[in-house]
């Protein structure tokens, strides 16, 4: 198949010639810097283009070959598209000759997204070594666990050897300390050959501060616009075609070069676009054109706050043509109900009401008054399909921004712990994990840091505490730069072989199963699904069917502490037996109290904090 051709980062010839590029419109002479040993040798980069590419393509080059680029015969820097930095973001760039991989994924065609069981993780701390071959150790664990798709946080280059990722520098770069471009290649592959696909999580919205080379060299980025971590890159600004492009072939080299199925877009809301054709658009038009030229679907699920279905329309309805989004407000309406936490945008949720609306609608806010916001909020979604949303009641950001990094088990009871994962999982729409939930995790997940300059450190150790004043009264957050903080964060896996944990894990795996071989669970819609709430009870019912023939299930989950009576209209005339049960003793419950037929408009019993499953009789 036609190589795919790029304008940015190194291209490498089987000859042994490799084509370097640079977009530095404003420089007035580049040179190439060849890092040979014993020795350098420079080389004068063609007169730029018309665009303000300068290019070279010397030939004996031999993979591994280190590089960097010298600008006005005075400052050198690394590859800002490079592949890899072996040495770290201020070290000298290397060559990598992608087509030495073997891929051995022919036969993999990849997952629907409708039908993923997704597993966020972190490469540094899901296991000790934090290693992309020490992922690989665990993928039958994945397996076994009933997952099809793991998400990856951010693997592009980043300062030191620990970070969430989001300090990334270079976008093409894969993390040194994670194995580098053969890691993540070995990883992909063999989760390929287990039937897993690789969502990769990517952030266009802005760089890191450490190792940012980008700045200074074009109109990378813009003051028009801020963001939370500064300037924003410019997508629509004077000489923003080469920056978009930059982006926009960044996406194509993960899913050409390393096979990755998905790309997940770090907060879209932060990238700022109000030209005629927004990045975002023209970002799903490319892809969507890679994937059918490959013919294999790849997708983009994007994370945004916004609440505006804009992003997930698609282009020929004037949306950005994104196959899917991450649901915040279904993780705020799970942990509200759960924990009773108001603070922050947590006062916007709380009633059952608007968990009905997410499961209804896809959105609570839908054009609606926030009282976090103090304005109305988001627009209607009821248009679009329920596979376009991804819910979780964990996440990275969730977990990892609060200011011990506490897991949901530390605040809520074993119970509501297993009706939060009953809720994502038998939800109409595609669930999430975070590594450690499926076995009750015990060890935080906090924000962590390997910075170098001291300035910056100190500016990120007070941003956290300013971070932390709408939501926490009290204490402060664990010290980012400490390698502590990292090592704290760690999996332990010997927990899941007893006790709570191991009866989680079993719960989790029965309810994935379910999900996966019940035709009701895993047809993801909202015409053969009604919704009912009893606000005052804090009972939520979930009716649904996959075809007329079909008898359909009832999901009741109650969300009080306290065993209630009520009544379900949804039961209709029919009569309806449980068949699961989250109180059972086989799941490590004490009081099975809930009713074993359910029938219309007849009082029944539910178990506090827990979820139970009929089937029509008949």
């Amino acid at each position: 198949m036609k190589e795919l051709i790029l304008n940015n980062g190194p291209m490498y010839a089987p000859d042994g010639s490799c084509r370097f590029s640079l977009w530095a419109p404003d420089f007035k002479a580049v040179e190439l810097k060849l890092c040979l040993p014993g020795k350098s040798s420079y080389i004068a980069m063609e007169e730029k283009d018309e665009k303000g590419y300068w290019r070279a393509t010397p030939d004996k080059i031999s993979p591994e070959t280190t590089y960097m680029f010298r600008l006005n015969h005075d400052r050198e820097i690394p590859d800002p598209a490079s592949a890899y930095q072996p040495h770290g973001v201020h070290g000298a760039s290397e060559v990598v000759c992608h087509d030495d991989f073997q891929w051995e994924d022919g036969s993999f065609s990849g997952i629907e997204i409708a039908e993923m069981i997704i597993y966020e993780l972190h490469v540094g701390t899901f296991t000790p070594a934090g290693t992309f071959d020490a992922v690989i150790c665990r993928l039958d664990d994945l397996s076994e666990l009933g997952v099809n798709a793991i998400e990856l946080m951010p693997v592009a280059q980043f300062p030191g050897s620990r970070n969430w990722g989001y300090d990334g520098v270079y976008p093409y770069g894969v993390q040194n300390s994670y194995g580098g471009p053969a890691g993540l290649k070995k990883l992909v592959n063999e989760c390929h050959k287990k039937g897993i696909a690789v969502i990769l999580d990517v952030v266009y919205n802005h760089l890191g501060p450490e190792g940012n080379y980008l700045w200074g060299l074009g109109n990378y980025f813009t003051n028009a616009y801020n963001t939370p971590w500064g300037d924003a890159i410019n997508f629509d600004g004077p000489l923003s075609d080469e920056v978009r492009l930059f982006f926009m072939e960044n996406a194509l080299y993960w899913l050409d070069r390393y096979h990755i199925d998905a790309l997940r877009l770090d907060a879209v809301d932060a990238i700022f676009d109000f030209g005629a054709r927004p990045f975002l658009r023209n970002l799903s038009d490319m892809v969507d054109k890679y994937s059918k030229l490959r013919r294999k679907k790849h997708y983009l699920i994007a994370e945004s706050d916004l609440n505006d279905s804009t992003i997930i329309s698609p282009s020929a309805l004037g949306g950005y043509g994104i196959d899917a989004q991450w649901s915040d407000d279904y993780h705020h309406c799970i942990h509200t109900l759960l924990t009773g936490e108001q603070s922050g945008y947590y006062i916007d949720f709380g009633k059952i009401g608007h968990l009905v609306k997410v499961l209804r609608d896809g959105f609570a806010y839908t054009g609606n008054y926030s009282r976090f916001r103090k304005r109305c909020h988001g627009n209607y979604a009821d248009n679009r399909d329920k596979g376009q949303f991804i819910v979780f009641s964990q996440n990275h950001d969730q977990i990892g921004n609060r200011i011990m990094g506490d897991r949901l088990n530390a605040l809520v009871s074993f119970e509501a712990v297993k009706l939060a994962a009953a809720a994502v999982i038998l939800s109409p729409y595609i669930p999430m994990l975070f590594m450690g939930e499926e076995y009750g995790e015990e060890a935080p997940f906090q924000y962590f840091v390997s910075f170098s300059d001291i300035a910056l450190i100190n500016a990120v150790r007070n941003g956290r505490k300013r971070q932390f004043k709408g939501f926490h009264k009290n204490g402060s957050p664990a010290d980012p730069q400490d390698e502590g903080t990292f090592l704290r964060s760690k999996l332990n896996w010997e927990k899941r072989a007893g006790g709570n944990h191991k009866i989680l894990l079993e719960f989790y795996k029965t309810l994935i199963k379910m999900r996966k071989e019940t035709p009701t669970i895993s047809s993801i819609n909202s015409v053969n699904m009604e919704v009912e709430g009893h606000e005052g009870k804090k009972i939520v019912a979930i009716k649904r069917w996959h075809n007329a023939q079909e008898r359909g299930l009832l999901c009741i989950f109650n969300f009080n502490k306290d065993t209630v009576q009520s009544a379900i209209s949804l039961a209709g005339t029919e009569v309806w037996e449980k068949f699961f049960d989250s109180a059972d003793t086989l799941w490590g419950g004490s009081s099975c109290a809930s009713s074993d037929v359910l029938t219309y408009n007849d009082a029944f019993t539910i178990t506090g904090l827990s979820l139970s499953i009929y089937k029509r009789r008949g």
